[in-house]
């Protein structure tokens, strides 16, 4: 199908959008975790296959910090638990992705601010090999750039989806580029890759959280938007849209969750109640899809729906 974006979506837009269409969710659970003592974790990976186990990677955060550890999960009897021996990195946000045939994973570095005292810099830093135990760090990203992703494209390169902030992205907005290795990948590639066109208002921001090669080639985005309201509070909703690698065009953004339509549960901070940041997809051959996300900053839950790339997949 011909991927064709409109003018630039609000998160107003894109929720009124969301609430007509009236989705339909599925099985919404909060995931349990045990042997991390009484810290949170959130801002979880979708499950995955290493090591001739599925796990998840998930955040692992005392409540009233933001000091985190990515740990990797096994579960037993339906609760996560600590793979036993697995290794604990001392970052945010887990994600991963397969390249040619290595597990590259991914976190958020935090780090302290270079020219402000009692602040944090952050960047995206990414480890890869054929275990858990084996990853070795291969790739810092450009500082101050979270949601800085890596996925193999059907062509066998390496697509790059990057998102600035500051003078070239304001508060966050997504960047493409291509490159035909990942030893192609560096900082000034990041750095120099477009912004896609009339995705965010300035207001507003975005980022990419995980990618899925359609069976056309497209790249499936699964990511979030996000706004502030006029009290200061976040508004984070889980988004898709797909993108064409070898013409750079595509489609609108559309909401795939809304906060209310997972379980209640504890949220970090008062402002944090209607965060909802996704963690990945898992596709099934029935047309559903389990969608696992970070809850307000505090949670891991998953809910079933329908499969938001499908469409994109029928006529290209």
């Amino acid at each position: 199908m011909a991927l064709k974006k409109s003018a630039v979506k609000t998160c107003a837009t894109l929720l009124q959008e969301y609430q007509d269409k009236k989705s339909t969710i599925l099985n919404p659970v909060k995931l349990s975790f045990s042997g991390v003592g009484d810290k949170d974790v959130y801002n979880i990976s979708a499950p995955f296959r290493i090591d001739g186990v599925t796990v998840i990677a998930g955040r692992v955060e005392s409540r009233d910090s933001e000091h985190s550890e990515i740990h990797f999960f096994v579960e037993q009897n339906g609760t996560w638990v600590p793979k036993e021996g697995a290794p604990v990195f001392t970052l945010q946000d887990p994600f991963f992705t397969f390249i040619h045939g290595e597990l590259v994973l991914g976190g958020v570095e935090t780090f302290p601010h270079p020219a402000m005292d009692n602040a944090l810099m952050w960047r995206t830093v990414f480890r890869k090999g054929k275990s858990l135990n084996g990853l070795s760090p291969f790739f810092t990203g450009p500082d101050a750039m979270k949601d800085l992703r890596l996925v193999e494209l059907a062509s066998g390169e390496i697509g790059v989806f990057t998102r600035p902030q500051g003078e070239k992205g304001g508060r966050g907005k997504i960047g493409f580029t291509k490159v035909s290795s990942l030893a192609g990948v560096t900082v000034e590639l990041v750095n120099d890759a477009p912004l896609l066109a009339d995705q965010f208002i300035d207001a507003e921001w975005g980022g990419a959280n995980e990618l899925h090669i359609l069976n056309n080639g497209l790249v499936g985005v699964l990511g979030h938007v996000a706004s502030f309201d006029e009290a200061g509070d976040r508004h984070y909703y889980p988004m898709v849209f797909a993108l064409d690698p070898q013409t750079g065009e595509f489609s609108d953004m559309e909401l795939i969750a809304v906060r209310a339509e997972f379980l209640p549960g504890e949220t970090k901070r008062p402002d944090l109640a209607d965060v909802v940041f996704s963690g990945g997809l898992v596709r099934h051959s029935d047309g559903t899809a389990d969608l696992y996300a970070g809850i307000s900053d505090a949670e891991a839950h998953r809910i079933t729906i329908h499969d938001p790339f499908l469409k994109f997949e029928q006529n290209k």
